[in-house]
């Protein structure tokens, strides 16, 4: 496993469930400490500051909705207070517009949904942060894609909104590298299926069909995502930048 050299410092927003929590976990089982985020404090965002601190490292929530304009300036602001200092940002906060029948809605409620959270959110944070991290000397911005953005893989509404709004982030995450290298890194994760909320909701069959085109004949979990992000995050990654790294098994896209 890799280890982050200490001081290290995290942020990860939307990260009291789900893929957000494991990265908070995996990076803080690596040695960095965490700013969990989530739009209210709730029992939730007491269990994942409490998972990332009984892994010996120092965990602090920061409640914001970074849909907001002033939520996400002041989660930039309030992240810098705690320490002094960022070393890594992650924007993972996302729109759920699948699960508990979200998918009803009609497309121009998934599409504005989408662009408040996941790509207002993204340039918004990117750009506090970013800043910040210039002006300190050195950062990192990991955003969340998706593997079938750019190839229009999944065909329904959902996946067009979904297409639009990250690939508008996989192509904002290339820019927004250039603009801040050398000293700051910019890259993205794309995840394919990962068993979150709306994995868990979807017919065994459609289950089933799913994981056998998968070329690792599995669904992904948080935890592959997270170990992505750590790599990315490491020593190992730090002539890597402005790349979108798909994590989806193997399928072809």
């Amino acid at each position: 496993m890799f280890t982050l050299p200490r001081p290290f410092i995290s942020v990860i927003t939307g990260s009291t469930t789900g893929i957000g929590r494991a990265i908070a976990q995996t990076l803080a089982a690596a040695g960095s400490d965490v700013i969990i985020n989530g739009r209210s404090a709730s029992t939730r965002s007491q269990i994942a500051v409490a998972a990332v601190e009984a892994l010996g490292v120092q965990a602090h929530f920061i409640a914001a909705d970074v849909a907001d304009a002033e939520g996400a300036a002041r989660l930039v602001r309030e992240a810098w207070d705690w320490q002094g200092r960022v070393d890594l940002w992650v924007n993972n906060a996302g729109a759920d517009i699948l699960s508990e029948g979200r998918f009803r809605l009609d497309a121009e409620e998934k599409l504005a949904r989408l662009i408040e959270v996941d790509l207002w959110g993204t340039v918004r944070c990117s750009r506090l942060a970013g800043a910040r991290m210039q002006a300190q000397g050195f950062g990192q911005i990991i955003n969340i894609g998706w593997d079938q953005a750019e190839h229009g893989g999944v065909r329904s509404e959902s996946g067009q909104m979904f297409s639009l709004v990250k690939g508008g982030i996989m192509a904002y995450t290339r820019s927004l590298a250039k603009a801040m290298a050398p000293n700051v890194r910019a890259n993205c994760v794309a995840p394919g299926w990962i068993e979150t909320a709306w994995g868990e909701e979807v017919s065994r069959e459609r289950y089933e069909r799913i994981r056998q085109q998968v070329p690792m004949q599995r669904w992904g979990t948080p935890e592959d995502i997270a170990g992505a992000i750590l790599w990315l995050a490491s020593p190992a990654a730090a002539y890597i930048t402005g790349q979108t790294i798909a994590v989806n098994g193997g399928e072809v896209t």
